[in-house]
């Protein structure tokens, strides 16, 4: 039995509100259980140097935890500025890029901020599936003030962690799980079922390939519930 008590392919409790932020032009509160992360989505006029006077737009991509995320105070200058966080953001920025149209919003960019009001595993996951959310969300408003004819995504993401808890492949770990698993793994996976990317882990022992391809389905499985309730918040 997992601690949770739920199936070995039971996602936790998943709500992905939208509108949660009264100014942006795109927000959603994703909430994988006790893990919630306010993401939201800003167009700005402007792109980054690299690519200006291309016609191309940008995504890009914040991360960050509250002080009083976790069980004990975090220092908010030392959490902006760590290695993790650095990593996570630029993951969340890569898959969001991934389905993304760059030539189909103008020289613009859209800045997807993912705040994690509290933390219980997987918030990266969360983060990006929120934020995917909180990316169509912002076109659907360049689209209804004629800024853009069509959604320029190709695609849905989301994203979902699995591990051998136990010996066993679960789904959507939770921290009591992913602080005691044998191997951890995130998964961001499109609707479609494209792989963008794939971070796992062994904490001990080499896993076999055997286990990571139970993993992977455990994970395609998951993603599936997630985008049907990406369709579902968003209405397209």
């Amino acid at each position: 039995m997992r601690p949770s008590g739920r199936a070995i392919n039971e996602l936790r409790a998943v709500a992905l509100e939208i509108d949660f932020s009264k100014y942006a032009e795109g927000s959603c509160l994703a909430k994988f259980g006790d893990t919630h992360v306010l993401c939201t989505a800003s167009v700005e006029d402007s792109v980054p140097p690299f690519i200006r006077n291309s016609g191309r737009g940008w995504v890009t991509a914040e991360y960050g935890m509250l002080p009083r995320a976790t069980n004990t105070r975090n220092d908010r200058k030392r959490t902006m500025n760590t290695g993790r966080t650095q990593e996570i953001q630029r993951l969340i920025g890569r898959s969001l890029r991934a389905v993304t149209d760059m030539e189909g919003f103008g020289e613009r960019q859209v800045r997807i901020d993912c705040d994690v009001l509290q933390a219980d595993g997987g918030t990266r996951t969360a983060a990006i599936t929120g934020g995917f959310v909180a990316l169509h969300l912002a076109f659907q408003h360049l689209q209804r003030i004629g800024v853009v004819e069509t959604i320029p995504l190709t695609d849905s993401v989301a994203a979902i962690s699995c591990g051998l808890w136990e010996g066993e492949p679960v789904l959507d770990l939770d921290y009591a799980e992913d602080s005691t698993a044998q191997a951890d793994a995130n998964f961001v996976l499109t609707g479609a079922g494209g792989i963008v990317e794939v971070q796992g882990t062994a904490e001990g022992d080499p896993f076999s390939r055997a286990q990571f391809d139970a993993l992977l389905s455990l994970a395609a499985d998951g993603i599936e519930q997630l985008v049907a309730m990406q369709k579902s918040a968003i209405g397209f």
